[in-house]
């Protein structure tokens, strides 16, 4: 894993995600799989960085209305192609706004903040719905590496608004795929919660406490940590329901050709 968050700036949670060992004797390509939180405070020399990087394409998991608050921002020559695939779990301010009745705009009552808190998931929760629900965007983003393996910039960059969720649940799929070992994905996920420390944990916890909403432990694990038992509870559930992430992918559409091209495009022989 190499940090980027120097390179891409002003990201606070970017990365590239390969070098490590796969099963196979292998190791998990460089220069192919990136993530990162949101692009939308990029400046000149973050945007140059793409070229630099060899990034192609970025793939945004965040909603329709996370990314019209802030738009990527990406080079304007058209040299990065942008994939919308949004996956609606992630979104905390999105997700407690649902919660809450009304909608007129008036601040909600203890009552309505209760029964809202009491109906918060758990990391484990969400990351396992993300799994049922936003299976067609994972393999989505499976066939995206696929097609920008054929160009002059192999590189992927996917992002959700924090890079934790979203993020995290693709990157562990596609690094599972690859052969990483499992306690490599779960240390790539846990390093988030270290990244989000800090101003940029604030900024999220007060997308959801500008609603009158109290910033309790359960919401703030939710927005701004990386547990490592969440991630434990996907890799759990890959495994037992599908035989793993090929297994998961196959069961949602890809094809065998297809799964083994993306492996062959993720891994790496070391002579």
């Amino acid at each position: 894993m190499s940090d980027l968050t120097a390179v891409l700036q002003v990201t606070h949670n970017a990365r590239g995600i390969g070098g490590m060992t796969s099963e196979s004797g292998g190791t998990v390509r460089s220069g192919i799989l990136y993530r990162s939180d949101a692009l939308g405070g990029l400046t000149a020399a973050g945007i140059a960085a793409f070229a630099d990087l060899g990034i192609g394409t970025v793939i945004d998991l965040r909603t329709d209305a996370e990314r019209a608050r802030s738009a990527d921002v990406l080079p304007p020559d058209g040299s990065v192609q942008l994939l919308a695939l949004p996956i609606l779990g992630g979104a905390m301010d999105e997700m407690v706004r649902r919660m809450l009745p009304g909608g007129d705009g008036t601040r909600p009552s203890e009552d309505d903040v209760a029964r809202m808190l009491e109906a918060v998931p758990t990391l484990e929760e969400l990351y396992l719905g993300m799994l049922k629900d936003g299976a067609a965007q994972f393999v989505a983003i499976g066939r995206a590496v696929i097609a920008a393996a054929g160009t002059d910039r192999p590189g992927v960059l996917f992002h959700c608004t924090a890079g934790k969720d979203r993020t995290g649940v693709a990157a562990a799929l596609l690094l599972q795929l690859a052969g990483a070992s499992r306690a490599d994905v779960v240390a790539d996920y846990t390093l988030t919660g270290r990244n989000l420390a800090g101003a940029f944990a604030e900024s999220l916890t007060g997308l959801i406490t500008s609603m009158g909403v109290p910033l309790t432990p359960k919401l703030r694990i939710l927005a701004t940590e990386a547990p490592a038992e969440a991630m434990e509870a996907v890799l759990d559930r890959l495994t037992t329901e599908y035989g793993g992430a090929a297994g998961y992918l196959r069961a949602h559409g890809m094809t065998d050709a297809e799964i083994d091209e993306l492996v062959g495009i993720l891994t790496a022989v070391v002579e």
